[in-house]
């Protein structure tokens, strides 16, 4: 349970109930995280453009990888919540559940191309020690196939990662 009182689903304000509607029709369910964010209408709707932005259009990563950088994030920010709702997501895109349990368990051993590996570490890398990311780890991508607007999509999913699980674990959603 959340470390703060949660709006009631029934009496906020009906803009928030037209995006918790959204929310219910995607996932199935209103989560603590939401209501969280809906006691800042401004703050929910910010976060839903980036989710929007980010994961659900159309972009240069695949929705895979997106998933996988998700999960391995989540994963080291110890937001078990986040890592949750990630493999339920990556499994109704049709993830086997074996390939999601190898992602978490080492993704260095799971049934990837190795430029998919080098992406994801330096997806944990920007992810716990974004000063140390170097011109090198950027080189090295580009000659992996990676053009720099990718690299910034996946900067950009990482740096979202880290600020919905810090939301997540600070609140104490599901805790």
């Amino acid at each position: 349970m959340a470390y703060i009182e949660l709006p009631d689903v029934e009496t906020v304000d009906e803009p928030i109930k037209k995006q918790f509607e959204k929310v219910k029709a995607f996932t199935g369910e209103i989560g603590e995280l939401v209501r969280i964010l809906a006691i800042r209408p401004d703050i929910l709707d910010m976060t839903n453009q980036m989710v929007k932005t980010l994961l659900f259009s159309q972009s240069e990563l695949d929705i895979n990888t997106k998933e996988y950088i998700a999960i391995l994030v989540s994963l080291e920010n110890g937001c078990t919540m986040c890592v949750g709702e990630h493999e339920r997501i990556a499994k109704l895109l049709g993830i086997p559940e074996e390939h999601i349990n190898k992602i978490k368990e080492g993704f260095e051993s799971a049934d990837l191309q190795e430029t998919e590996r080098e992406l994801l570490r330096f997806c944990i890398k920007t992810a716990k020690e974004s000063y140390k990311v170097t011109d090198e780890d950027f080189d090295r991508l580009r000659k992996a196939g990676y053009s720099d607007s990718q690299l910034l999509e996946a900067v950009a999913l990482v740096s979202y990662f880290n600020y919905i699980n810090t939301i997540s674990n600070a609140m104490g959603v599901d805790k």
